[in-house]
């Protein structure tokens, strides 16, 4: 493409500088605050971390929080995207539209509209007492589940984006011909369709997954202090026990959290080929 290879350099050089200096570098400067001690560098502080059960516990609750979003966006992703490509182009250009939509309305809105929605007077509530589930309205706000809602629904349209794009991709006989060869819907899925959009599956939940453990405003807004996920704790670090340090160690386990998460995907996803 170029003539020789110091034309390439030159033009990947702008991008390259941007990378550094405005992602890398703070970054390297919030992780390295991890290791430093009064007498240098040491791993005292991940050790002291780790031993505390407050940080235990978000850690273990944004990992399991993290993986039941991107499971569950996955199951549902895949009805959606099923449904969606085996609609005409028209009214498949329509649905799709309606999947884009909530990414074209700010986050805040969004979480916010189910405070509305999960209140004591909100609709949810209402309905419950409605039907005689309860006598009195149940709390849901600041809870496991909220936040669980308000994750699913900040990201699940990037996985039905990402399966929709996987499946569009199936050969078109695929499907009917396990069909007539006797194969039930449940085999059609595990030997024909997960195979066959593993590629899309591997980029959804990498970005559902990543999405739910790096997403502060959603915990925040939906958990508050009751509910602390690794990214609400970072910002109390930070914010108001200016506490470097711990920030450091956060941040550097949503990293590994994050690189594993696509790692073993990838993994998953290629094991049989």
């Amino acid at each position: 493409m170029f003539h020789n290879r110091n034309e390439g350099l030159a033009l990947a050089l702008p991008a390259a500088i941007f990378t550094g200096l405005l992602f890398l570098l703070p970054v390297g400067i919030l992780l390295s605050e991890a290791f430093q001690v009064d007498d240098g560098w040491s791993l005292t502080g991940y050790v002291d971390f780790a031993k505390k059960p407050l940080n235990q516990k978000v850690f273990l609750r944004t990992l399991k929080l993290g993986a039941l979003v991107a499971m569950t966006a996955a199951i549902i992703g895949y009805a959606a995207a099923f449904c969606i490509t085996n609609l005409d182009s028209k009214a498949r250009g329509r649905v799709f539209g309606l999947v884009v939509l909530p990414l074209m309305i700010s986050p805040v809105a969004r979480t916010y509209a189910w405070i509305v929605i999960l209140g004591r007077t909100g609709i949810v509530n209402d309905a419950i007492m409605g039907l005689g589930l309860s006598d009195t309205p149940i709390r849901i706000l600041f809870t496991e589940t909220a936040v669980f809602l308000g994750l699913l629904q900040l990201f699940l349209p990037l996985m039905i984006i990402s399966l929709v794009s996987a499946m569009e991709n199936l050969p078109k006989d695929a499907i009917p011909a396990a069909r007539v060869l006797g194969a039930n819907w449940f085999q059609v899925f595990t030997k024909v369709i997960l195979p066959l959009t593993k590629e899309g599956l591997v980029m959804g939940g990498t970005l559902v997954f990543t999405g739910s453990l790096t997403a502060y405003i959603t915990p925040a807004i939906l958990g508050g202090s009751k509910v602390l996920m690794l990214e609400t704790l970072l910002y109390q670090r930070v914010n108001v026990a200016n506490d470097f340090v711990s920030a450091g160690i956060i941040a550097t386990i949503l990293i590994g959290m994050s690189f594993s998460a696509n790692l073993l995907l990838k993994r998953i996803a290629t094991a049989r080929k």
